[in-house]
């Protein structure tokens, strides 16, 4: 499948949930760093209250959001760097923050990033980033799959199930605060802010077979 496709003729919540267990890339001069997708929220543009978007606010700090799908997206936080991918046409400014990845490959260069071992090494946001040394916003504006980050859809893991709850740290005006827009893979060790009960030491939530590859 074509990253253009991937993105293509689905609600911007859906493309949330098939993100879940697909391969995040980046590459760097010491070498690929790498992670599956373990959880995302999404974010519904003008309409939703906690979206940076929402009533059709735009400014060069948020003009990714207005771009084309599979546009890079990120913003600071607190000096966390928040990844994010748009996934609407040109103008429709919707899009998904990338929450949680279980690392793939490049774990040791991530502990050095992050000073961390263990699932706290990617179970949030701005860990996340930090982990595969993205402490900028150089890639803001550019497209996935045309520098150093990309999406592989053809390596991919499955998710024994997805739970959906309400987004973690968003704006409490209007009505969006508690919408199940966050989406996970149920069980991974790897999910932010979960309680270690929660966790699936045997699977990490995943079904035992890889997603079939295409393209």
């Amino acid at each position: 499948m074509k990253l253009r496709e991937f993105f293509s003729g689905k609600t911007t919540a859906t493309i949330a949930q098939q993100l879940l267990g697909k391969k995040l890339i980046y590459q760097t001069p010491q070498g690929d760093l790498s992670g599956w997708i373990v959880e995302t929220e999404a974010y519904l543009g003008q309409l939703d209250s906690t979206a940076h978007a929402y009533q059709g606010h735009r400014s060069p700090a948020n003009e990714a959001l207005y771009g084309p799908p599979g546009m890079i997206y990120i913003f600071s936080l607190r000096g966390w760097m928040m990844l994010n991918f748009i996934t609407q046409p040109v103008g429709i400014p919707q899009g998904i923050l990338l929450r949680g990845i279980e690392p793939a490959a490049g774990q040791r260069l991530m502990e050095y990033h992050r000073h961390q071992t263990g699932v706290s090494l990617t179970n949030g946001p701005g860990k996340l980033t930090q982990a595969l040394g993205i402490t900028d916003r150089r890639l803001n504006q550019t497209m996935l799959n045309t520098g150093a980050l990309h999406l592989t859809l053809a390596d991919g893991r499955s998710p024994q199930k997805i739970t959906c709850g309400p987004r973690i740290g968003v704006s409490q005006r209007g009505s969006w605060t508690e919408k199940p827009l966050r989406f996970f893979v149920t069980g991974n060790p790897y999910v932010s802010q979960q309680p270690k009960k929660a966790w699936n030491l045997v699977t990490a939530g995943w079904c035992e077979t890889t997603q079939p590859a295409s393209g």
